[in-house]
Parts: structure tokens; sequence; C-alpha cells
């Protein structure tokens, strides 16, 4: 086989008057190929088969198989033209299949990707972008990070929530926007089910009070439309390439500041084509690509209430051995008694209270919210005055077991062992001096 660059050179030297020997030694090749090339118009690149093509009798019905079904399987497709005389493996079967491209384009199956796309043109304050992202976090568990992205400018806020319930969607959204300064007159979300209602694009019923509380449309992407939420989608991908790898915060708490250093600085440094925002000038003059920060700055976005939805955050956690609940990064005291049971803890957005219930239902404890993160220990003085009786009557003063010490069975053991012995019957007695006269009388 010979290059292209070869075939080239050896044809413009045949037609010039070079013999096929010549052209041979100069291209230091052998002069039988060379005439295959020159005389059989070959194709160069591309080794000729050793083998016949062991699918090339059964392309037809394959042809046929895939115009009843764009999607049936590769391995029901080999199942069938074995049994038709096909005699090479199976993997073998899925490169050829691969190779001739005989898999007809399902367009409503292909997703986004290699699809035409066109630029939506967005006003300044028009549309926010969600969408969650989850990354394996290196304090353990799973970090959900929600992602807010300004459509024009592309200026992005995040937020790292513990849960993906509605509630702490809710917290989650009042963090970002309160990070924005504002918010836009539309939300635009993928198909979330805490957001929409699955298999249709109504919002949920539960969610709909939230919209409504801060003023915004909710907009859901059309079915199978990745690309619309494309401006989020690639703060995703940004935030996991340039901050997320190479992070070293080893709690929630140090990642959020990380996070928010991170999205102010470096992400809102970022260089924005003006083309795509601001009409080139008429001179023809090179215009300077603005920074996120300030497109984002000219955004008009909606004043925020003064509180967060009130939404209703409820958890679980465990009582410890010192009679507290952890929540945030602190701890809250319980009445004593209680160590290893599971309690439900509730917090309402817009309040600085956390009320404590137990799994019945009754209220145990409500206590003041600490900042979150302090490692504080709330606890009231009655909790405090109870758990300390608790704790003193507990204490002894007696001297610690000798537990290497001589024990034998005491008066009580041995009378509870003939106790026991005697339900086993007389004892049965061997008298050795008859053993000893049998011997002797049978030795005489």
């Amino acid at each position: 086989m010979i290059t292209r660059g070869e075939e080239v050179e050896a044809s413009a030297l045949r037609q010039r008057g070079w013999s096929i020997a010549a052209i041979a030694r100069h291209l230091e090749r052998d002069r039988k190929t060379v005439r295959t090339y020159l005389t059989e118009n070959r194709e160069a690149g591309v080794r000729r088969r050793s083998k016949p093509d062991r699918l090339a009798q059964f392309v037809p019905y394959l042809r046929a198989r895939f115009d009843d079904n764009a999607h049936i399987w590769a391995t029901s497709l080999f199942d069938e033209v074995v049994k038709l005389g096909y005699d090479a493996s199976y993997p073998s079967f899925v490169r050829q299949l691969r190779q001739a491209e005989l898999r007809p384009h399902c367009e409503a199956c292909a997703g986004v990707k290699g699809r035409e796309y066109i630029e939506i043109a967005h006003p300044p304050g028009e549309e926010l972008q969600w969408d969650w992202f989850h990354r394996r976090a290196p304090w353990g568990g799973m970090a959900n990070i929600l992602l807010g992205t300004l459509s024009r400018s592309g200026r992005m806020r995040g937020v790292l929530a513990e849960r993906l319930d509605q509630a702490h969607l809710v917290e989650a959204m009042d963090a970002v926007l309160r990070r924005f300064g504002g918010t836009a007159r539309i939300w635009r979300t993928d198909r979330l089910a805490t957001v929409i209602v699955p298999g249709s694009g109504e919002v949920q019923a539960s969610f709909a009070p939230v919209a409504k509380h801060y003023g915004a449309i909710v907009a859901p992407c059309p079915p199978r439309r990745g690309n619309r939420k494309g401006v989020v989608e690639c703060g995703v991908r940004y935030s996991c390439g340039r901050w997320w790898r190479t992070m070293t915060a080893t709690d929630q708490a140090a990642a959020q500041v990380s996070f928010d250093h991170f999205c102010t600085t470096i992400a809102d440094s970022r260089l924005r084509p003006p083309g795509k925002f601001i009409d080139p000038p008429e001179d023809g003059s090179r215009m300077p690509w603005p920074t996120v920060a300030e497109l984002a700055d000219t955004e008009p976005l909606l004043t925020l209430p003064a509180a967060p939805y009130p939404a209703q955050i409820e958890i679980s956690a465990k009582v410890a051995a010192n009679a507290t609940v952890a929540f945030r990064g602190n701890r809250y005291g319980v009445p004593p008694g209680l160590m290893g049971i599971d309690l439900q803890l509730r917090h309402r957005l817009g309040t600085n209270s956390l009320e404590i219930h137990a799994p019945s239902g009754v209220l145990l404890a409500s206590h003041r919210l600490a900042p979150g993160g302090s490692g504080a220990v709330v606890r009231s003085q009655e909790q405090a005055a109870a758990l300390e009786k608790v704790v003193l009557a507990q204490f002894t003063s007696k001297m610690p077991c000798d537990r290497k010490g001589n024990y034998p069975p005491g008066a009580t053991a041995q009378a509870q062992a003939h106790r026991l012995l005697a339900g086993l019957g007389p004892e049965v007695t061997v008298d050795l001096n008859v053993y000893a006269q049998l011997l002797e009388g049978g030795y005489r």
C-alpha cells in the first residue's frame, strides 16, 4: 500500500515519461505495487481486503430490519444473521455494522447533539437559569450544588444544599438570589420534579406560591431540548473544571466560602464577546470585550422580598450522649433519656428558631438558631439542670472491681450445684478392689 502523496508523485512522474521501474526505485517501493496503483486505479491509503467482507451478503437483510425498527438491538440482529449463515463473532459483527453505518438516524431520539442551533437573544434582566449538579464530596456523601446563571451576562452564583427536597431547593434559591442582589423576570429550569409536574409542563402546586413570592415566571425547558438551558449548563461545566477539581475544602461550609470567592473573582472576570449584546461601531473599529461582571452590573433585576418564602425545612437527627442533636454545625439540647432516638428537626425559612419534635410529633424543645457552623451548644437552663441531675445520679464512690482476684463458688452457687446434681440420680461409685479380684481370678 502506498500513500496518497506517493500516488500523486508517481502519477506526475509517469506523465513525464518515467518508467515504472525508475518510479519504484525513486519511491523505494516494489514495482508491482507501483504498477497496480497506476494501472488498476486503486485508492491510495486504503488497504485491499485479504478476506471477503462477511457482512456484505447480509446488508440488504439488515437494512430491511432497520426499516422495521431503527432501535433493534445488535444482539438480536446477530442471533438472526447467525441462523442465516453469518460465521464471524459478535464483536466483528458490531464493528462491521458500525463501519457500514447501516443503523438509520432517529431525530426524535437524537437529543441535541449534532443539531443546528441559533443564538437566543436575552434582554437584560429577563432570564435566570437554574440547575443542580452533584459531585462526590471529600468530606463524605454527595455535594448538591444549586447553580443560578443570568442568561445575558453569564454571571453565576451557587449554594451547597444538604438535600434535594423542595424546602431545601427554596432555601438554596433564596440564598442564590440574595447573592445576585435581585431576581430575573423568568426562571428557566429543566423538568425538576420539585418544580414541574412530571410528564407535563405545569408548575407544581406547592411551588407556585414560591414563584409568586419572588414575582418570577417559571418557564420549563421544552422536552428533549437541553440546549435551551445552555447558559447554566456551560456554568456547570466551567465550575466543575475550574473550581471543583482543584478545591481544597474539607467540609461543606468551607466549600461554600470557596465557591463564593470563585464566583465573585475568577468567574466574574471572564470576558464576553460584545457582538452578542452590543452592536459593533459603524466605523468598524474593534470593540473591547466586557467582563461578565461589567455586563451583569447593567442588568436590571427585580427587588427581592425582605424575607425568604416560608418553606419548612424538616430533617431527622439522632440524639447524642450529651442529649443534643446536630443541625448545621451546631448542637441543640433535648430532654435527657433520649440517647440514640431519631428526632424530627423543623425550621421555617425566615424565622430564627428550631423546633425539635419526637417521632410521635410531640414538641420536645424550641431553640433560637445559632450562626451556622459556629460549633455552639444551645441548651436551656431547664435542660442543663435535668441533664446534670441524671449525670450526677450515675456517679458512684465504690472502688473498681478486682478483675484478677480469686472468686471460688459461694454458698448460694454450691447449693444450686447440689440441686442440679440431685436431679441426675444417685452417684455411681467404682470399687477398684473388685476389679483387682477379678483380674487375679482370671490369671489363675
